[in-house]
């Protein structure tokens, strides 16, 4: 997929700030645990106390709120650090998290993993970067949300999406392989779902995308790329 654009600036995964070092420290206090698709990691509310690093495969992060609307907040990947936010102050857990394939990660303690990070300068300023990177993240998708269109942030979030997991099928069409839904795609884009579905029947009308249940196709690259501003 290297005709694709990015439409955010890659991070480096939390995996990826750390040295060797640091990596066995983590291995050796952790377990490696396996996840089948469409398996709650942690749940919203729960009182666990360990933080998982992804190794493989791809997770969803989600919350109810008091009406009992769910926000889809990220998609997670290789490399990424999971569950840190309730592993420091203790509370509990902030979001759901659902793998969308099967995800091997690693779980590790949470007092172990403290008692790391005060001790690792290296595992220290990674954890830093990853909360900054968080809070930065939650910004830029408030600020978008007030200032750009509907259609130009669900354009963008398709290709970002078909860059990192599309697979092609037919004549330059590319298959977004992951089983995401249009209440999905609305909580990712901060907009409501009769909204999205709306932009995504104009969308099919005109040719750009093939949707199904939990399946889309991206048949229309550049049209996608025009609504974002970044050209054909």
């Amino acid at each position: 997929m290297d005709s694709a654009p990015h439409h955010r600036t890659r991070r480096m995964p939390f995996w990826s700030l750390l040295d060797e070092d640091t990596r066995a420290e983590l291995i050796g206090i952790g377990s490696m645990v396996t996840f089948p698709p469409k398996e709650t990691l942690l749940r919203q509310y729960d009182l666990t106390d360990h933080v998982l690093v992804v190794r493989r495969g791809c997770v969803k992060v989600a919350a109810n709120s008091a009406a009992g609307y769910q926000a889809v907040l990220a998609i997670r990947n290789a490399g990424d650090l999971l569950g840190e936010q309730a592993a420091l102050d203790g509370g509990p857990r902030s979001a759901t998290l659902t793998s969308l394939t099967r995800v091997e990660a690693l779980m590790i303690p949470s007092l172990l993993f403290r008692a790391a990070a005060r001790a690792s300068p290296t595992l220290g300023l990674a954890l830093q970067q990853v909360l900054s990177e968080r809070l930065r993240e939650a910004d830029g998708y408030r600020a978008a949300a007030g200032s750009e269109a509907v259609q130009a942030r669900l354009a963008a979030l398709l290709l970002e999406l078909g860059a990192e997991y599309g697979r092609p099928v037919g004549d330059g069409s590319v298959l977004i392989a992951l089983p995401l839904s249009q209440d999905d795609f609305a909580g990712l884009v901060l907009s409501s779902r009769r909204t999205v579905s709306r932009v995504f029947e104009q969308w099919r009308g005109h040719g750009w995308v093939t949707t199904g249940r939990n399946r889309l196709t991206i048949d229309r690259w550049d049209e996608l790329k025009r609504l974002t501003g970044t050209g054909r």
